[in-house]
């Protein structure tokens, strides 16, 4: 008598504090902050919602866990003969975190999000890199500030600009066909450059770290 064959059971990945993160950073990463909700992170999970409130008492607790681990993503300076490297580096990796998680940069300044242990030891690094450098406390107090409002200032920026690039690729081409090129040829002239990708080119990001890191420069060597 053949023996019936037992069907296979599915095997489902155990929930945990890491999995429900990593499902709610692709979420927001997908649709934004405003498409994340505890039901909608169950449904993807496959569980009950209650299920999620194991890991995270409140929205706003799994909102810190998120940013917790996109800073964990960022760079720590290092420590070699070249501070300006060191700082360019990690002020390089920062910005292309947040542009990678595009919601994170809305909840970095919201008020409501107490700074996750990860954010406080990348701040802890950089203002000691900047110590270590030569720079005195409150040197490196105006110096964390302006580099810090450079990375956050120029994603804020930049982001609304990906979005309609990415909707309306033809914009640009569409928007100067009707340009007033005679009364406003400098911004016409302006948004060519933006259009225009020339290989090797130094960008926006890179240039305004450049004239921060300068200025920094300047102010340690005339202090020593």
């Amino acid at each position: 008598m053949a023996t019936q064959a037992r069907p296979k059971r599915e095997i489902r990945t155990p929930l945990s504090r890491e999995r429900v993160l990593r499902a709610a950073i692709e979420l927001a990463d997908e649709g934004g902050i405003e498409s994340l909700s505890m039901r909608r992170l169950a449904q993807d999970l496959g569980v009950e919602a209650m299920s999620l409130y194991y890991y995270f008492a409140r929205k706003d607790d799994l909102t810190e866990g998120m940013l917790d681990a996109v800073f964990r993503e960022m760079e720590l300076p290092a420590s070699t003969p070249d501070w300006r490297a060191d700082v360019r580096r990690c002020a390089i990796s920062a910005k292309e975190v947040l542009l990678r998680h595009a919601w994170a940069t809305k909840l970095v300044g919201n008020g409501r999000t107490f700074p996750s242990q990860a954010r406080l030891v990348w701040m802890n690094a950089i203002l000691g890199r900047l110590r270590s450098a030569g720079f005195s406390p409150n040197m490196t107090h105006h110096a964390y500030h302006a580099l810090d409002s450079h990375i956050v200032g120029f994603v804020l920026w930049v982001l609304p600009y990906l979005a309609i690039s990415k909707a309306q690729p033809d914009l640009t081409a569409r928007f100067l066909e009707d340009f007033p090129y005679a009364e406003l040829p400098h911004l016409a002239e302006h948004i060519r450059e933006h259009a225009e990708e020339r290989p090797g080119d130094t960008s926006e990001f890179e240039f305004g770290l450049e004239l921060i890191l300068d200025g920094l420069e300047r102010l340690r060597a005339s202090a020593a």
